[in-house]
């Protein structure tokens, strides 16, 4: 019992030797991979100028753009977004009852004024035209007769070969006859306006939307039926609203250019679609409302614009910019350089240590990409224009100064 107990000993013993050893193998390598890396390391540190593998690799300084303020003329605006409506708009109509004929134009094509588009069974309100004009036609020879006769029975009553009863009975006849011939005449007129409604006609020029009723169905029967609608939308009118502030400044530029409250279409307003980064399309305002709209605090203006090649369109939601004081010198940054956070606007310069500062600024009306600076600036803060993802306030940037053009 005792030598398998002891033959056991050994036996753990020897096993626990072999582990250890190859503990210490493993050790050693991880040792020997460490050195090969702080030797690589060092190795490169010496090709790149360092010749000490002691201390931590210094990272350069961020490259950045500087520009200093530029002064331009600047017009201070006030941007609203609003919605384009059709100059006309008209819902077309049968106004006679009919069978619709024809139908004379194709769906979304522009129109001009007077060009037929619908035609609705003409023949039998045409027949009627003809009917009311032979009755006008036998009202005027009823008249001359009448006429005659009362001039005869007159003449006759001077010789007393007549009675002066049958003289007022011929004058009736004329004064009835005459009544008879202004009626058939109406009713002509009548006869005619109803034959001209089987003919539906552009009302101005436009463009028309799509036929609403197909050839062959019956039209206007108890009321007027829709049967297409037409848009006239060069010009178009753009509706937005002004703030009580904004119409506030609107005022007093107006007033300070001299401008009274007839003067409105000289007051320019442009408009710029989703898609558009400038305000590229010119117009006039046309009309402002009334007084402020209770509920929302803003007043309703319309402004007026051409659209030639029919860019805008009717229901488009815009921006439109109405200037609110004259053009003034004014000290201006690229726009790409100012930031927003939560507290407002800023811009990043370069100090004279070129260390990046923060400043708050006060943001004015822009101009082909050039944004006003109210407050904020000096003529010499130089503003970091390229590299703003890089600069962080409170470390050293590597500076390149871009040219102002004043």
């Amino acid at each position: 019992m005792a030598i398998i107990r002891a033959t056991l000993s050994a036996k753990l013993v020897m096993h626990m030797d072999v582990e250890i050893k190859q503990k210490k193998v493993a050790t050693g390598r991880w040792l020997a991979a460490i050195a090969v890396i702080i030797a690589a390391v060092c190795i490169i540190f010496y090709f790149t100028g360092r010749h000490s593998c002691e201390g931590p690799l210094a990272i350069p300084p961020t490259k950045v753009t500087v520009q200093k303020p530029q002064w331009k003329e600047i017009v201070d605006y006030v941007t609203q977004t609003g919605t384009l409506v059709a100059y006309n708009s008209v819902d077309l109509v049968a106004r006679v009852e009919g069978y619709l004929d024809s139908i004379e134009f194709t769906d979304g094509t522009f129109v001009k004024k007077g060009q037929e588009l619908f035609v609705i069974q003409p023949d039998t309100y045409y027949q009627q035209l003809l009917a009311a004009q032979a009755t006008v036609a036998a009202q005027i020879a009823a008249n001359i007769y009448a006429e005659s006769e009362y001039e005869r029975q007159k003449k006759m009553y001077t010789q007393d070969a007549t009675s002066l009863n049958n003289v007022e009975k011929w004058l009736a006849k004329t004064q009835e006859s005459d009544a008879e011939i202004e009626k058939a005449i109406a009713n002509e007129k009548i006869a005619a306006i109803n034959y001209s409604y089987t003919h539906v006609n552009a009302p101005f020029d436009g463009r028309i939307g799509r036929h609403l009723v197909d050839p062959g169905n019956l039209v206007g029967h108890g009321t007027a039926t829709n049967i297409a609608n037409i848009e006239q939308i060069d010009p178009i009118y753009a509706y937005f609203n002004l703030n009580e502030l904004d119409l506030i400044k609107l005022r007093e530029a107006a007033k300070a250019i001299g401008f009274k409250p007839e003067d409105i279409n000289q007051i320019s307003a442009d408009v710029k679609l989703q898609n558009e980064t400038d305000f590229k399309h010119s117009g006039k305002l046309d009309f402002a409302n009334t007084g402020l709209n209770a509920s929302t605090g803003t007043l309703e203006f319309r402004a007026l614009l051409e659209n030639k090649d029919y860019v805008l369109l009717p229901g488009l939601f815009v921006q439109v910019r109405v200037p609110v004081s004259k053009p003034a010198k004014q000290m201006t940054i690229p726009d790409t350089a100012v930031l927003f956070d939560q507290i407002g606007a800023y811009v990043l310069i370069a100090d004279t240590n070129d260390v990046v500062q923060l400043k708050r600024v006060k943001l004015g009306g822009i101009e082909q990409g050039m944004r006003a600076i109210t407050q904020g600036l000096t003529a010499n803060d130089r503003v970091i224009v390229e590299g703003l993802q890089f600069a962080t306030p409170g470390n050293k940037v590597n500076v390149t100064e871009q040219a102002s053009k004043n």
